[in-house]
């Protein structure tokens, strides 16, 4: 099989700083403009600074084994790197509609200029970015173009799992549920996987159902234990709600994912539950942290005039006001367990780093974090942490990552069969008609 040349985008080294290392026996360049631009964000205080600085650092690595200029093998098995200078790319390649200063279309001009050079040979050379404009622009120019698929944890969203099936039984086994007589699942009856909820429906009669937690092949299912929060005036509306509220309150549990469309309740759930669990009847946890990614929409939270509580104020107003719902307005009750450092409330820019035991942590909108952060996030978590992400992964402002390639997404799909972690994806919106319309229908 030829080998294959991939020209990568700067989305792709912001979103993976390992990305030159996916390529297998195929050679990547990197255009000199997408260092221009790595360069630009490396001082970012996020994840995308992050991957910057390491992308820096491995090309420095690189540069000491060699030229860059005329490439550098990656390592065994794997192709060549090079980095394109601007003396490299004929930019009348580009049509004339097509502005050269732009940095996408220098990029552009610099896949065309390779494909004209290896143009009569089965060499394909494909033009890798996370950017859709970018790859329509490119194939309409006559390039290969693709998305970096590796950081992808589904092919489409349709199909991420949703910690819910129904399963067939006969009617008996309803009854036997309900006398809460044994009801073992095993493998000839389906693919499931661990604190998956499934509903159990009769082959008699569709309406008759009962709803279980399945724990593994060969242990009987679980009934649901919890479904409302009465220290919090918690009560579930919907089952996916009490799904939500079984594993939160579930201390085996150390890994929860919800995942909904705005007003499902999957924050005031999580909240509650964490409340309950420090401060309430059932504390077996000595604090309770959320956070939430800082995702400036125009101006970074730098620009904003104040003290470091008073920047992080917009960001973290929704934690606040679910705090105020549940404690019936009283600041001074929220005030009084942050003195006593029962609740910590806070960007999640400051978690690299700590290591966090017996806590319960909730990190809201992970939908915007992409999978290196989450998994920087998930190694902090010390003996005795239960963390819980929540978010929805079709409001996405993370210009990095999408529907099937940010870190919440990762997590569901690649701990569904992990004994100490559970997901719910909640369908229904219950915080208003207005809420639940506009969810749908805008």
């Amino acid at each position: 099989m030829a080998k294959k040349t991939y020209v990568l985008d700067t989305s792709v080294c912001l979103s993976d700083a390992d990305c030159i290392n996916q390529f297998k026996n195929n050679d990547v360049v990197l255009p000199i403009k997408v260092l221009e631009e790595i360069d630009n964000h490396k001082k970012r205080q996020d994840g995308v600074g992050a991957n910057a600085r390491k992308v820096i650092r491995l090309l420095d690595a690189l540069r000491e084994r060699g030229s860059l200029s005329r490439g550098v093998r990656l390592g065994k098995g794997k192709g060549i790197l090079s980095v394109s200078s601007y003396h490299d790319i004929d930019l009348s390649l580009l049509p004339l509609y097509i502005e050269s200063k732009h940095a996408d279309h220098v990029i552009i001009a610099t896949a065309l200029t390779i494909f004209k050079e290896n143009e009569g040979t089965r060499r394909k050379v494909i033009l890798v970015s996370r950017d859709i404009n970018m790859r329509v622009i490119g194939n309409s120019l006559g390039l290969i173009c693709e998305d970096y698929a590796t950081s992808k944890a589904v092919s489409d969203c349709d199909i991420l799992y949703t910690g819910f099936t129904e399963h067939l039984v006969d009617d008996q086994v309803i009854e036997r549920f309900y006398d809460k007589e044994e009801i073992i699942l095993d493998k000839e009856e389906g693919d499931f996987y661990r604190n998956q909820y499934v509903m159990l429906v009769s082959n008699l009669n569709e309406k008759r159902t009962a709803l279980s937690r399945f724990i593994d092949y060969g242990r009987p299912l679980a009934p649901i234990k919890e479904s409302k929060i009465d220290g919090w005036n918690i009560k579930a509306r919907n089952k996916e709600q009490s799904f939500a509220i079984d594993l939160l309150m579930d201390r085996n549990v150390e890994v929860v994912t919800l995942i909904g469309r705005a007003g499902s309740g999957k924050t005031l759930c999580a909240i509650a539950a964490g409340l309950e669990q420090v401060v309430g009847s059932n504390n077996y946890y000595s604090r309770l942290i959320v956070s939430r990614p800082v995702m400036p929409m125009g101006k970074d939270i730098g620009f904003l005039p104040g003290s470091l509580e008073d920047k992080m104020a917009p960001w973290l107003a929704p934690i606040k006001d679910n705090l105020e719902f549940l404690t019936n307005n009283d600041a001074n009750v929220i005030q009084d367990w942050k003195n006593k450092g029962l609740i910590e409330v806070e960007a999640l820019t400051y978690i690299r780093g700590r290591s966090i035991s017996n806590a319960f942590i909730i990190i809201d909108e992970a939908q915007n974090l992409t999978m290196h952060e989450v998994k920087t996030i998930l190694t902090r978590v010390g003996e005795g942490t239960k963390i819980v992400l929540t978010g929805d992964i079709e409001q996405i402002d993370n210009v990095y990552t999408d529907e099937t390639s940010n870190g919440l997404t990762h997590v569901v799909e690649k701990f569904k069969d992990q004994d100490f972690a559970g997901h719910v994806t909640l369908r229904k919106g219950e915080r208003s008609n207005v809420a639940t319309a506009a969810a749908k229908i805008l």
